[in-house]
């Protein structure tokens, strides 16, 4: 696809306004280990974007560059147009109120009970009355299919409902942008399809953008507007999706035809 700026495709009829993220020229090393070598990428607005590629290769550091959680060591990334990479302290916490990220884990406070859990930015971050925050998270809990759930602990449930809880807590606060890094890691393929569909149903009620790195190659490309490669620290391709499961480039092409073989499904 060429070097450099080329990297980023820039779709027809596609406006500036549209672009919610963007990373222009972004490198990350490690000690000596180059993970991001000039990503360039473009997130639009309302849709839901998601990064494959193999295991290891920085997509989880490409996530957490856009919530500013990692610096880059050289290139930008601009959330509607700011650059975070400047940001410090108060600035990028403003920021960062936009965003919500869902962790493989779900990183539940296992002392808590879901509603709690979930409860737990409400209370934080927000002067709501404690009657107003039940109704919330009544009503978010029956969003993710967890009505009767909210007095259950982390340890007392399933991977499935553990994810859920995560989502629920993530929509809590009505982020503009929530991150999914392997949302469905662990479980099985009948719950990894409730998950996917969670996430579709819940991005179609409340219009938030995603970004989702995921190895469920090709179930996720059902949830997806958009797909793009991370390979050897760039974007190798972009598009939309149905656009992307045609492509002739043959890396992808390569990468895609293995991730589809059962033996391979850990790539």
């Amino acid at each position: 696809m060429g070097d450099g700026m080329t990297h980023t495709v820039v779709l027809p009829g596609e406006v500036e306004q549209q672009t919610v993220i963007r990373l222009v020229n972004v490198e990350k090393s490690f000690g000596k280990q180059s993970v991001l070598k000039g990503v360039n990428l473009e997130v639009r607005r309302g849709k839901v974007t998601t990064v494959i590629g193999p295991s290891g290769g920085g997509k989880s550091v490409l996530l957490k560059h856009m919530i500013g959680l990692i610096r880059p060591d050289r290139g930008q990334v601009l959330i509607d147009g700011v650059d975070i990479t400047r940001l410090d302290g108060e600035a990028l916490n403003q920021v960062r109120k936009h965003f919500a990220m869902l962790f493989q884990s779900a990183a539940l406070l296992d002392s808590m009970t879901v509603f709690d859990n979930v409860a737990f930015p409400l209370r934080e971050k927000t002067l709501l009355t404690e009657l107003e925050i039940q109704q919330k998270v009544t009503d978010m809990l029956k969003a993710v299919d967890l009505s009767d759930m909210g007095h259950k602990f982390p340890a007392e449930l399933s991977g499935g409902m553990k994810k859920r809880t995560g989502l629920a807590r993530a929509l809590i606060m009505n982020p503009d942008i929530i991150l999914f890094d392997e949302p469905t890691t662990g479980l099985d393929p009948l719950l990894a399809t409730e998950i996917h569909r969670l996430i579709a149903t819940s991005q179609q009620r409340f219009g938030f953008t995603a970004v989702v790195v995921s190895h469920d190659i090709p179930e996720v490309f059902a949830i997806s507007d958009y797909v793009a490669m991370l390979w050897d620290g760039v974007i190798e391709e972009i598009g939309l999706t149905h656009e992307f499961e045609q492509t002739a480039n043959v890396v992808v092409r390569r990468f895609l035809d293995a991730a589809a073989r059962p033996e391979t499904r850990s790539i």
